[in-house]
């Protein structure tokens, strides 16, 4: 891991604390470790959320709804995947034999994780101060290039519709299977008792957002 310490200008104190942050759970299960990247996700990813919101409150002047939406554009799976792919995280992900067959790369919710988590343990080994200034190394750049998007917002798009035309419109989860670390949804978007699309997704909101997306081009053909 030192080239990517490096790479991120950082002088780790506890290295295992970055071990952690790259061990999934398959990984901890078969190898008996004591901890995986869970619970640094979550804390990385409140860190994330929070610089991101700052960065935006401070040099941009939208509205706080704009705001929100451009937020949502850079704290997203899509957005994290992105982040770890262009650091090379892949190769230090640690997982277990049953999470991938030998040559299959790591799934995506679980690249996107890692993100989060690396970022929670240098917020731990590290401080805000040093949290903060990585993550506006790597995200700013990607904010500030008007041609990248991670993120639309498909289910609010295709709610402004339903108003319109005045009619109903529900979300209703109609599968669910996997371990609880690692869910897999798939998501019905119905307007007025009708399926106008199905998302699958590693979230709720993931498979809903598929879900609308795939309703509003439905809607667009029409």
């Amino acid at each position: 891991m030192e080239e990517l310490f490096k790479n991120i200008k950082i002088k780790p104190k506890d290295k295992e604390l970055y071990k952690t942050a790259f061990s999934h759970s398959s990984y901890v299960n078969e190898h008996k470790v004591k901890s995986d990247y869970e619970r640094l996700e979550f804390l990385g990813d409140a860190v994330l959320d929070l610089v991101v919101a700052d960065y935006l409150y401070t040099n941009h002047k939208e509205s706080e709804g704009e705001m929100t939406k451009v937020r949502a554009n850079y704290v997203c799976e899509n957005a994290n995947y992105r982040y770890a792919t262009d650091l090379g995280l892949q190769k230090y992900i640690l997982v277990g034999h049953g999470e991938t067959k030998d040559g299959e790369p790591v799934k995506k919710a679980i690249v996107a994780d890692i993100f989060e988590a690396l970022m929670g343990a240098i917020y731990i080994d590290q401080g805000y101060a040093t949290a903060r200034n990585v993550i506006l190394n790597i995200v700013v750049p990607y904010i500030e290039n008007p041609n990248i998007t991670f993120f639309s917002d498909y289910k609010s798009s295709l709610q402004e519709y339903v108003q319109t035309e005045q009619k109903s419109i529900e979300y209703v989860i109609i599968n669910e299977e996997g371990p609880a670390h690692n869910k897999t949804f798939t998501v019905n978007a119905i307007i007025d008792n009708i399926v106008f699309g199905t998302g699958v997704g590693s979230s709720k909101k993931e498979a809903e957002q598929e879900a609308a997306k795939v309703a509003l081009e439905k809607l667009a053909v029409k």
